[in-house]
């Protein structure tokens, strides 16, 4: 029959065939029943509370010590498995556990025993070193192997750590004060030796720039200098070079305007020529036969105008002769009229006056309402009782008209209604 196992246990066969036992850590085995025989054993790790109660120190202060142990039994050795199958075959976990408890606290007890309280508390790696490597070589033999030991807690009932303690935490605290004083002074030291070096680093370093200053100043002055000779030298030789090349064009411009203008000319005179030629051409000579022709006209209207002027004096001096005849036929007339006027003035006297004023009445009354017939328009005004409108303009002027007589008596001393009475 086949039994199997798991890795955290191991078998062991024993009986016929099996002589010594075979011993399997995680696998599988063929057992025949009634024949052999199989056991199992606990491969678990297991932990421990290792304490040690009241346990007197080398200089006889009692303390009390825990601990806690890891330990499991080997399976890949053969020679533990071996011996821890002949210790512990048959037993449980707990039982196993309790004699490596009792092993590993005998240990412990007798550690402490060799060591001081101080230390103990104050080296615990060390204390936990020593128990766990006096309690392996005695745990090996059996089979089991420690895979970590830690010391948990120290303590006592007799206030020993704990004055202790008050004088390391003392001790601690005055050293604490000692080195942060010494720490401030050496900071404030340090710090002022760091001020010095960065002052000092400081002004090296500003001298050090300003002479890189300088240095870069009196270089950059020079190559100014020479870059300035250069670009002046360069700009005056292009500035030089311009010119000339200006001088050129203006050369070839020159002789260029003089070309033309000789071409100009040339074709100016060519043109004078031409024109002269087609004036010639078509002015001249029409000129000269318009000019024939002018004459010849001017000629003949001379002769027409002579002849004309000629009748026409004729014409004049024969119009004259008539009008020279009329009007000395005219002026007989009036002087034959005007002698027998002057008889008839001499004969009637105031009666050919007062006849020839008659005439002019008419006249006169024309004249004086001359004024009025231009006006465009007349406004009258009446102050009441008179006659308003046409009636009363053609009443001033007959009132104008009957005022007459006397002013012709003032002139000439003839009273006109007196004469035509008495006629």
């Amino acid at each position: 029959m086949f039994y199997t196992c798991g890795p955290n246990e191991a078998m062991v066969v024993s009986g016929c065939l099996r002589s010594p036992p075979v011993m399997i850590a995680g696998g599988r085995v063929f057992v025949l029943p009634c024949f052999q025989k199989i056991q199992r054993i606990s491969l678990n790790i297991l932990t421990l509370s290792v304490k040690s109660e009241k346990v007197y120190t080398r200089r006889g202060v009692p303390i009390s010590v825990t601990g806690i142990a890891q330990m499991k039994i080997q399976g890949q050795n053969k020679e533990m498995l071996a011996a821890a199958c002949q210790m512990f075959m048959g037993k449980s976990e707990g039982e196993i556990a309790q004699i490596a408890l009792e092993t590993l606290e005998g240990h412990q007890r007798a550690i402490i025993a060799h060591l001081t309280v101080e230390e103990i508390y104050r080296d615990r790696k060390k204390f936990s070193e020593e128990v766990f490597k006096v309690a392996s070589s005695d745990l090996f033999n059996m089979g089991i192997s420690v895979v970590s030991y830690t010391l948990k807690d120290v303590h006592d009932d007799q206030d020993y750590l704990h004055s202790l303690g008050k004088s390391r935490t003392a001790q601690v605290q005055k050293d604490a004060r000692i080195g942060e004083a010494q720490f401030k002074r050496d900071a404030v030291i340090r710090e002022a030796h760091a001020k010095q070096e960065k002052i000092s680093a400081q002004h090296v370093n500003e001298i050090q720039m300003a002479m890189a200053q300088r240095d870069y100043e009196l270089k950059k002055a020079s190559y100014d200098i020479e870059v300035n000779t250069k670009k002046a030298e360069s700009e005056m030789a292009y500035q030089l070079q311009v010119a000339k090349t200006k001088q050129l064009i203006e050369e070839e411009k020159m002789q260029v305007q003089v070309v033309e203008r000789s071409q100009q000319i040339m074709l100016q005179q060519q043109e004078i020529t031409r024109k002269e030629k087609e004036l010639e051409a078509k002015v001249k000579k029409p000129a000269e036969a318009t000019r024939y022709q002018i004459e010849k006209l001017a000629e003949a209207q001379r002769a027409q105008l002579i002849m004309e002027a000629e009748a026409e004096a004729e014409s004049i001096r024969i119009k004259g002769d008539a009008e020279a005849f009329a009007v000395e036929a005219k002026g007989r007339a009036e002087a034959e009229q005007m002698a027998k006027k002057a008889e008839a003035f001499q004969q009637y006297k105031e009666g050919a006056m007062v006849d020839m004023l008659l005439e002019q009445l008419p006249l006169m009354a024309e004249e004086i309402s001359r004024p009025l017939a231009q006006a465009q328009k007349i406004t009258m005004i009446s102050s009441g009782g008179t006659e308003v409108g046409a009636a009363k303009l053609t009443g001033e002027v007959l009132d104008i008209m009957t005022r007459l007589p006397a002013t012709v008596e003032k002139l000439t001393g003839v009273n006109i209604s007196q004469v035509r009475h008495t006629g």
